[in-house]
């Protein structure tokens, strides 16, 4: 491999031309560009793209910023300057690089927040006048950023008129965003109308506002409404029961610890409210998977509002889906001071990243280790425990904390059936079916309209060469209530192939391939209907191009190989 260091070397030298073409042509670049500026600026973006901050902050600090300093050197560098949390050199970078001329997001942001911060507010709504006029070439956030920083500017000012005003400018697109904000904005003004607001916002059916039963929670408390805080706790809860936020807060409530709620946010502190409007946006560009700007929106919430721990998980998930395994692991610890919801959360997601680092050993070593300090376990303990058992193969331990958590369980709990249909699962792994059998049976007598358990059930039964007829049904159900699924779809076209009804099975597995192409059983089992149908030449191509997908049991290649060879009895 004595090539590869020329091959990277005539890599490198195309990447540097092109990174660098438009740092030099650039109309508004007056300086000159030095080879060590452009060595600089080249190192650190490729820095950034590798997820590096501290070593792009290393390169990019060593190019003298000017006013008429490139566009693109002047957002990275105050880019990573906020992701490492360097404020007061991002404020001071931003205001010596600050040029009337151009129009830069993120400097006119920053400059704008510093000058709120430091309560001139007629400066800061200069700047923030300025990202209206910057977001028209900006379609993501057209006319909006700029009008809620400005409304919060008039509302510590106490212009109420104008506050509205300028929160009402903002866009259609954003009215989800737009309403959230106005309810803070309500609380601020002590608003009759605040209450009202929050009760219509969390009811609302075109939107997820779960959040936001956190918020109502919090301005209940601060009127010391404790019985209405109660009745949202109770409601929200039973309709939002995998909520970490709102499970946190309920485990705070009932130990009367109100403070705690009380400390993570208050609507009277616009740092607070525009925290929470950044943390939105985060986590708006989390779901694009664009970590680096999620991260960038994030830190600037934290910077606003440190107290509000819980957001740390979305930075402590961005970290790990940016590869910075020891920074999420930091962060997960972190959140562990919360409280036992948080501290649980945290211990699950530190064992996910020891798994990918160390393997099963360590990872369930670790999540043993966290579990066996919970004072009182509960039932979602034993349960997400039994998961982790069951997903990565321990299938013995994994029955075992699922019949603990059965023990736990209250009569008629939604999660019984559910429970079942993965003991059974768990059961037929080890080859234990008639266990198996039962609880799958017993999860669908309790919810019969599970079509993955109707799947798996009804597929065992054919695979096995029993209970056909009521088995094809099931599938039939199952297909009904779960369209284009191709595991069910393949399943219902096996049963059809077992009662010897090969068109109807080509039918079925012919769908199935094409939801799922890479699936060597479904494809083995398309080829299988082929060969019934006399289509043998077709059934041969398809069996050897499974030979060449990747993960294929050994068992399916030797039978597969068999087939190739002597074909199939025909079924008749």
């Amino acid at each position: 491999m004595k090539f590869l260091p020329k091959k990277i070397n005539i890599v490198l030298t195309l990447l540097i031309i092109l990174l660098t073409k438009p740092l030099l042509a650039s109309t508004d670049n007056k300086i000159k560009f030095t080879d060590e500026n452009i060595s600089n600026y080249f190192s650190g973006i490729v820095s950034i793209n590798q997820n590096h901050d501290i070593r792009a902050f290393k390169y990019l600090k060593n190019i003298n910023p000017k006013k008429n300093s490139h566009s693109q050197y002047k957002i990275e560098f105050v880019k990573t300057l906020v992701l490492l949390e360097k404020f007061n050199q991002a404020f001071i970078f931003s205001k010596k690089t600050w040029n009337e001329k151009d129009l830069i997001f993120e400097i006119d942001l920053l400059l704008g927040l510093n000058a709120y911060l430091k309560e001139d507010y007629t400066v800061a709504e200069k700047y923030f006048q300025r990202l209206n006029k910057i977001s028209r070439h900006n379609l993501i956030f057209d006319n909006f950023i700029g009008n809620i920083l400005i409304s919060w500017v008039k509302a510590i000012q106490n212009d109420k008129k104008e506050t509205f005003r300028f929160i009402n400018k903002i866009p259609e697109p954003y009215r989800h965003l737009k309403s959230t904000q106005k309810i803070f904005l309500q609380c601020y003004f002590d608003s009759k109308e605040t209450l009202k607001s929050f009760e219509q916002l969390i009811e609302s059916k075109n939107y997820n506002f779960s959040r936001y039963n956190f918020f109502l929670i919090n301005y209940l408390l601060s009127k010391n409404k404790v019985d209405e805080a109660k009745k949202i706790i109770r409601i929200s809860r039973k309709k939002y029961n995998s909520n970490l936020l709102l499970e946190q807060t309920e485990l705070f409530f009932l130990d009367k610890k109100y403070k705690k709620i009380t400390n993570f946010f208050n609507c009277k502190n616009p740092n607070d409210s525009l925290a929470e409007f950044f943390y939105v946006i985060a986590n708006l560009y989390a779901s694009e998977r664009d970590y680096r700007s999620s991260n960038f929106y994030l830190k600037i919430s934290l910077f606003l509002n440190d107290k509000f721990l819980p957001n740390k998980a979305l930075l402590a998930e961005n970290l790990y889906f940016q590869n910075k395994s020891k920074a999420s692991k930091d962060i997960y610890r972190s959140l562990k001071s919360i409280g036992s919801v948080y501290d649980w959360h945290a211990s699950k997601n530190i064992a996910s990243i020891i798994l990918d680092e160390k393997g099963k050993k360590y990872s369930l070593k670790s999540l043993e280790k966290d579990f066996n300090l919970l004072k009182k376990p509960k039932l979602k303990h034993y349960y997400e425990l039994a998961n982790f058992y069951k997903d990565n193969e321990y299938y013995e331990k994994s029955i075992k904390y699922y019949s603990l958590a059965l023990e736990k369980i209250e009569k008629n709990h939604l999660l019984i059936p559910k429970i079942l249909y993965r003991r059974g699962t768990s059961y037929e792994r080890l080859g234990k079916w008639k266990r198996a059998e039962s609880d799958l049976i017993e999860s669908l007598k309790i919810l019969p309209d599970q079509a993955h358990v109707l799947n798996y059930l009804a597929y065992t039964w054919v695979d096995k060469g029993v209970n056909l007829d009521k088995g094809l049904e099931m599938l039939i159900k199952a297909n009904k209530l779960e369209e284009n699924d191709g595991y069910i779809i393949d399943s219902l076209g096996w049963a059809y192939y077992a009662k010897k009804n090969y068109i109807k099975a080509k039918f079925f597995l012919e769908k199935a391939v094409e939801l799922l192409p890479s699936d060597p059983i479904i494809t083995d089992h398309y080829a299988d209907s082929l060969w019934m149908l006399n289509k043998d030449i077709q059934a041969r191509h398809i069996w050897s191009s499974i030979l060449k997908l990747d993960k294929v049991e050994e068992k399916l290649k030797d039978n597969i190989k068999r087939k190739l060879i002597f074909g199939m009895s025909r079924q008749l």
